[in-house]
């Protein structure tokens, strides 16, 4: 076997391992359930139960901005991600995760 395909071999686990790892960030699981943009709030509490943290940004509400942005907290353990929603007038608009 020639080096190049040797060395082509050896890095498909490696890209295959990254890929894993990035997956589990980009997506929150709770059980069996899997959270995603554009769920309600009630949907993510009826997923996930209580965020760990809750907090309000931005302006208070007001006619232009009801309901505004809010960003819940999940911590998910020692050996996990710590994720970040975001919802948008009520739906969930965009996760984020942040390291072990």
């Amino acid at each position: 076997m020639n080096r190049v395909m040797r060395n082509i071999l050896l890095s498909v686990p490696v890209i295959f391992a990254l890929n894993f790892i990035a997956l589990d960030c980009s997506a929150l699981r709770c059980g069996d359930e899997v959270v995603s943009t554009g769920d309600s709030k009630a949907r993510v509490l009826i997923k996930c139960g209580k965020p760990t943290y809750k907090e309000k940004i931005g302006a208070k509400k007001s006619r232009r901005n009801k309901g505004g942005l809010e960003k819940w907290y999940y911590n998910c353990g020692k050996n996990d991600f710590i994720y970040a929603l975001t919802f948008e007038k009520g739906i969930l608009t965009n996760r984020e995760c942040s390291g072990i």
